[in-house]
């Protein structure tokens, strides 16, 4: 496999170290032209002609309604600018755009301001990071991207802070810690931001740490509520886990949610319960491997659908929670749709938390589907201590954290799929202790026999959840999602390319050049003087080429080069 770098118009470096802002001119013409992002704007954030948010918008669509690139002259993309970062993690994180200006993070909590239009570097600001954290972070030092709000970016950080920055001038306004660096927690993701309130959730599971949400006053970082996502004695959901054991639980809510303005809902995905061997704590272990309902003033809960009860494969239930509306069997749902890392597609009723259907959307054994409303599992293939199970799909998931896009005009979702299955047995119990990997358990990703490819882009109907179409691939696709107006699906290939589908049939209408690493970024889109763009990270790395046992260990995979290269096309 040969990586080859596109000649770009433009090719700026990062900084090496520590809070720059470049060009007294510049700064002050951001500071004059930056046009606040109000209640209001994020409300309509599906209409801007920025990216606002992680997702785009408060249903997390991962839907732009920008058509001016489309299927008729996509194959005319190129390269506008790029920007060399100096980092060789994985970068993973979504570009945001404010009016004419741009917002991306790297790994190791980074945060650099661009002109979006030419690619012009206005700030940057590195933060400060406790090196105790980097002892406990799970999956490599990414970050997913950071969130707008008034004149301010929020950034969280791997050792655990809330951060405001200035938007204008990249400068810290506070700094908010929620927990102690190297004890298990971690905090990857871009926040999500309600009402003037800074919502975000912790990384942790496999350290043993219980997971929670919090909400931040944007103005001041003042802590205004946390709510624990494993359930204590007293609570409800307390008495599903065995005496203790909820204390050392895991369940982090270590992805972003969503937002249902109508109705004031707040949805939040949960991660795996720990320590994995489920044999260790009987129960169904709530809150972990759901959705909950939250009232985003209190953080009290209103509802709770569980993915998968007393989870013993690892599938955290994280995946991003996508609100649309879908029609069932002759019936109009007002839904919140998901695909599980336990490899069913998933729509529930989003105002009862009730399921409408689950469809399988690769191949597993190990959860077999609803029973009055409930995910059945496979006896069987548990694992124990004396018990080594083949269990399908593996630990990362029929898809890890890649968000999904949907297009809502056409009722379809795209999926970045993964197609491994796992050998997975019990270990010896180990006593929790803070800072210490607490899973008892081994494994190892070996190929699923269903399929010989490890990737696949797929395209299901939203009312059913049935396939629509496939695009199978040699290499895993942990490429992210982007669907458009223009009748688009964008994302990037782990050899390098981006690539432009068209969303109804899958063909294959535009590839990129191959660019400088594989990609894991979340691409976006956005206009600025009325011309359209799209924007990604290329960066190999996450859990993949660390975890991905004979998917990591096959010679294409580990030639992918490493290092950060954000590319920004139009036409």
């Amino acid at each position: 496999m040969t990586f080859h770098r596109i000649k770009a118009n433009r090719l700026f470096s990062a900084c090496a170290l520590g809070f720059t802002v470049l060009g007294t001119g510049s700064t002050q013409a951001l500071a004059a032209d930056y046009q606040a992002v109000t209640d209001a704007r994020l409300v309509n954030a599906a209409k801007d002609d920025g990216w606002l948010m992680y997702r785009h918008d408060y249903t997390a669509s991962g839907y732009s309604p920008h058509g001016e690139i489309n299927a008729t002259n996509v194959s005319k993309l190129k390269v506008a600018w790029d920007y060399k970062s100096d980092l060789t993690q994985g970068h993973e994180g979504a570009p945001l755009v404010n009016g004419d200006v741009m917002i991306v993070t790297t790994p190791m909590d980074h945060v650099v301001a661009f002109d979006a239009a030419t690619g012009k570097e206005l700030w940057k600001y590195v933060a400060k990071i406790n090196e105790k954290a980097l002892k406990t972070v799970c999956c490599d030092v990414v970050n997913r991207g950071a969130a707008l709000y008034e004149n301010n970016v929020y950034l969280e950080t791997l050792d655990n802070h809330v951060i405001a920055l200035d938007a204008k001038t990249g400068k810290e306004k506070w700094s908010t810690k929620l927990w102690d660096p190297g004890v298990g927690y971690f905090m990857t993701s871009a926040p999500l931001i309600v009402k003037g309130k800074v919502i975000v959730g912790t990384g942790g599971g496999e350290y043993g740490a219980r997971g929670f949400i919090s909400a931040l006053d944007a103005k001041t970082g003042k802590i205004l509520w946390q709510t624990h996502t494993t359930a204590a004695p007293g609570e409800p959901g307390g008495d599903t886990w065995p005496k203790g054991a909820y204390q050392t639980g895991g369940g982090n809510p270590w992805l972003p949610g969503s937002y249902d303005t109508e109705t004031d809902t707040l949805f939040w995905t949960v991660g795996n319960p720990g320590p994995w061997l489920a044999t260790l704590r009987p129960g169904k272990n709530l809150y972990t491997d759901s959705v909950l309902a939250l009232n985003p003033a209190t953080g009290k809960i209103k509802w709770y659908y569980q993915w998968t009860e007393n989870d013993t494969w690892d599938y955290d239930g994280t995946n991003e929670p996508i609100l649309t509306d879908i029609t069932y069997e002759g019936k109009n749902y007002k839904a919140l749709v998901h695909a599980d890392r336990n490899g069913y597609y998933y729509a529930l009723d989003r105002t009862t938390g009730k399921p409408i259907y689950a469809e399988p959307f690769v191949h597993t054994n190990t959860v077999t589907g609803l029973k009055d409303g409930v995910n059945q599992t496979a006896a069987d293939l548990r694992p124990t201590v004396d018990k080594q199970v083949f269990a399908c799909p593996s630990f990362l998931g029929g898809k890890n954290w890649w968000p999904t896009a949907i297009d809502p005009t056409q009722h379809l979702v795209f999926i970045p799929t993964l197609n491994a299955c796992m050998d997975i047995k019990g270990s010896e119990p180990v006593a929790y202790k803070a800072g210490l990997a607490f899973l008892d358990a081994s494994f190892e990703v070996k190929h699923d026999p269903a399929n010989n490819n490890w990737g696949t882009v797929q395209a299901l109907d939203l009312n059913t959840g049935k396939q629509v179409w496939k695009f199978d691939t040699a290499l895993p696709w942990n490429g992210p999602m982007l669907a458009t107006g223009g009748g688009l699906v964008i994302s990037g290939s782990s050899d390098g390319y981006l690539h432009a589908f068209d969303s109804k049939t899958g063909k294959v209408l535009w590839k990129s050049d191959q660019l400088t690493s594989g990609i894991i970024g979340v691409p976006t889109t956005y206009k600025v003087g009325g011309k359209q763009y799209i924007a990604v990270w290329a960066g190999w790395g996450g859990a993949s080429p660390i975890w991905g046992g004979q998917m990591a260990n096959d010679p294409a995979v580990k030639a992918i080069p490493k290092g950060g290269h954000l590319y920004v096309f139009s036409l």
